[in-house]
């Protein structure tokens, strides 16, 4: 409903006549082959919904890194030669040193686990305790609590990873804490898959509860959840043709698909309705329908497609799976209500008729002479803020890898990884891969990285393991998780947090320190070197995405408006809505995950700019008949109950999201997206009308200058084609 062009009534429209995309072949086969699309669509819809559990589900952020990254062929190095094994920091409270190396040596006896290092970690190497480097009492046992650092065989995302963290609970019982990047994943993933579903179902109630006071049928509103139900399982099913998506893809997509294109299925039924109302026969009414809001609704596609499909070029990969993903969403939603739609709207017309209902809903003429009175206090509020809000959102601070990604403070996993470094300090875990050349070198690199002031602990067979003992003596889970025939690795434990100026510093300094014995074929891995590389490839397609999805979205308003002046009246309130959104954070002293600043970004302009070309639209179309200031005010009154009902459905949906997703990249996703939504519905409301009264002589046509200039200094209302843009062409 974001674009209700104008119904006209000439004898081409009422004749059916046939032109475009909407030929009379294919509306005649979507009004009167019904059965067979509901068919095809249940089929497709089963199809597709046994696919969807196929669907994996990745968590983790390095897979996106493009291959010709630093970290990619670090890690493509070490799956090779060690495997990618996820980790674990384990605290037991209460406990001996006898017992905690029990509990040790318990846990690395599991299947899945490759290595445990806590107390007496190479105690069973030798005959007595003597040979025990002390550090690794110092560093794993302190005031009766043991840690135990947990190498697994498999990824931190492999369900075995997962069944062996349930062991070890089992291990060591209830009361341990529990940290560390295989243990999040898990705790993600149980998360994701809770929070989606509560998400979902609140979503659904309350757009329900919204489309029940902007209807005026019983029917209407569950007609519309069940077309974009259909449209979202195709959706999310079809994922199986990319074997995986993210999990913030994953997190997000099924409800911003529902979220941007129930409107879709509101105008062409709204646009039924007003062709029904005049008499026409229903099934000659729907193909005026599809023709007269088919163009509208692919041209709102079309924006919207626009601002998501361009994430598909950014360097960092997540970009193409959300913006695929996405993308994909928004044209099964087209294919659906274009449709399935009409097929459902016409077998359920007498139920549509027989629940209708009085408007819940006021007219909105107050509403439009307010905001007329306010332009100039618009415009200049705008003009003082813009500037300082383009500027300030750069000052935003930004997290950029798996850390804002986690639990917030509240949740378990964040008390139990507080209360570990309480204990025993940050564990920043990091991993030096080394050519396997020279015993004394190795050994040399180790003291002197145990030797960096912001090092817990190095650890590799050399450096750990007296030179009279050979290797073939020491166990071989050992040797295989620190050294292959042509590589050895240093295990690092970094007192630092995993991503801060601070950390980055460290992670520097190490990577030198590595590269003065190994300048060639070497590499540091872990948390802050991958944060590092996916933050200078994210600042370079922020610059490169934001532009090109202004220019996409900007090449689909001028084609839709047939002009090059007005399309950028258009898009102002929303770039400026978008200014404001992103420098609140900096206001109140937030930090965001930059994945979800360029998402945002990109999806408030492709999806509130259609309230703009809505109005504008209007404003257009009421300037053939009245004077500046009454059309002003008659398009805001006009237009507003579709700009609430579209911009409400999505500031909901993107607070439902903020409130009850555990993991705070999520929601801070979630919380951009419904505030941008309503300021961007404010902006539309009151600043977009204002520049569209002040531009009015360049947005209509010049020859039509004088006639309307002496229509208003004589207080005459007048009418005469002075419409820039055929209607049936605007964008919604």
């Amino acid at each position: 409903m974001r674009v209700p062009a104008h119904l006209k009534n000439d004898n081409e429209k009422n004749t059916g006549a046939s032109g475009g995309f909407f030929n009379d072949k294919i509306l005649n086969f979507i009004v009167y082959k019904g059965k067979i699309i509901e068919t095809l669509f249940i089929i497709a819809f089963i199809i597709f919904l046994v696919c969807y559990p196929m669907v994996g589900v990745n968590y983790d952020l390095s897979k996106y890194l493009p291959d010709t990254s630093y970290t990619k062929n670090a890690l493509d190095l070490m799956q090779d030669e060690f495997g990618y094994p996820g980790m674990a920091r384990i605290m037991v409270r209460n406990v001996t040193v006898e017992r905690a190396k029990e509990l040790t040596m318990e846990i690395e006896k599991l299947d899945e686990v490759d290595l445990a290092i806590g107390p007496g970690t190479f105690g069973n190497i030798y005959l007595t305790d003597e040979f025990i480097d002390n550090v690794f009492i110092d560093e794993f046992y302190k005031d009766g609590n043991a840690l135990i650092q947990v190498i697994f065989k498999h990824g931190e995302s492999d369900l075995e990873t997962h069944e062996a963290i349930d062991e070890i609970n089992r291990i060591v019982g209830e009361d341990a804490a529990y940290s560390g990047t295989a243990i999040g994943n898990k705790l993600r993933k149980e998360a994701v898959n809770k929070d989606i579903k509560i998400v979902i179902a609140i979503s659904v109630i309350i757009i329900i509860g919204i489309l029940i006071l902007t209807t005026e049928s019983w029917v209407e509103p569950f007609l519309f959840i069940l077309v974009m139900v259909v449209a979202i399982m195709l959706n999310l099913g079809s994922n199986i043709f990319f074997g995986e998506i993210s999990f913030f893809t994953f997190s997000v997509a099924a409800i911003l698909q529902l979220a941007v294109s129930m409107d879709y299925s509101i105008f062409l039924l709204h646009t039924f309705t007003s062709f029904k109302d005049e008499g026409i026969e229903i099934h000659e009414a729907m193909k005026l329908a599809i023709k007269e809001a088919g163009k509208s609704i692919l041209a709102s596609g079309a924006t919207t497609i626009g601002g998501f499909a361009v994430m598909a070029l950014m360097e960092f990969a997540i970009g193409k799976d959300i913006g695929f993903v996405l993308t994909k969403g928004i044209i099964l939603s087209l294919v659906t209500v274009l449709l399935l739609m009409p097929a459902l709207i016409l077998k359920f017309n007498k139920y549509i008729e027989k629940t209708s209902h009085r408007k819940f809903m006021p007219e909105f003429k107050t509403l439009g002479k307010i905001f007329y009175k306010l332009r100039f206090l618009a415009i200049i509020v705008v003009a003082i803020i813009i500037v300082p809000a383009y500027v300030g959102q750069n000052y935003n601070k930004f997290y950029f890898g798996d850390g804002a990604l986690g639990p917030g403070p509240g949740s378990k996993l964040y008390d139990d990884g507080k209360a570990i470094d309480e204990e025993f300090g940050k564990s920043n875990m990091a991993i030096a891969i080394l050519p396997n050349e020279s015993l004394k070198k190795e050994k040399d690199l180790t003291k002197e990285i145990n030797d960096l002031d912001f090092v817990n602990f190095g650890i590799s067979l050399s450096g750990v393991i007296p030179e009279s003992v050979p290797q073939d003596f020491l166990p071989k889970n050992l040797t295989k998780e620190l050294r292959t025939d042509k590589y050895s690795r240093i295990i690092i434990s970094m007192n630092t947090a995993e991503e801060s100026d601070y950390a980055f510093e460290c992670s520097e300094k190490l990577n030198d320190v590595v590269r003065s014995y190994y300048p060639e074929d070497s590499y540091v891995l872990g948390l802050t070197a991958t944060t590092m590389d996916i933050k200078d490839i994210l600042v370079k397609d922020y610059s490169f995405v934001t532009i090109a999805s202004a220019i996409a979205i900007l090449i689909v308003v001028i084609i839709s408006f047939k002009s090059i002046f007005i399309p950028l009246i258009v898009m102002v309130p929303i770039e400026v809505a978008i200014f404001v959104n992103m420098v609140m954070p900096y206001l109140y002293g937030q930090s965001l995950i930059y994945i979800g600043y360029i998402i945002v970004s990109c999806l408030q302009l492709g999806a509130t700019v259609d309230y703009s070309i809505l109005i504008t639209n209007n404003y257009i179309e009421m300037r053939q008949t009245h004077r500046k200031r009454e059309a002003a005010e008659g398009t805001i009154a006009k237009s507003t109950l579709s700009v609430i009902t579209s911009g409400g459905i999505l500031t909901v949906v993107g607070y439902i999201i903020y409130h009850i997703s555990t993991i705070r990249g999520i929601s801070q996703v979630g919380r951009l997206i419904g505030r941008g939504a309503i300021i961007s519905m404010i902006l539309v409301e009151i600043l977009l009308p204002a520049l569209l009264v002040l531009f009015d002589r360049w947005i209509i046509k010049e020859k039509y200058e004088d006639n309307i200039e002496a229509g208003e200094e004589k207080n005459e209302d007048f009418s005469h084609p002075v419409s820039v843009v055929n209607n049936e062409n605007i964008g919604g």
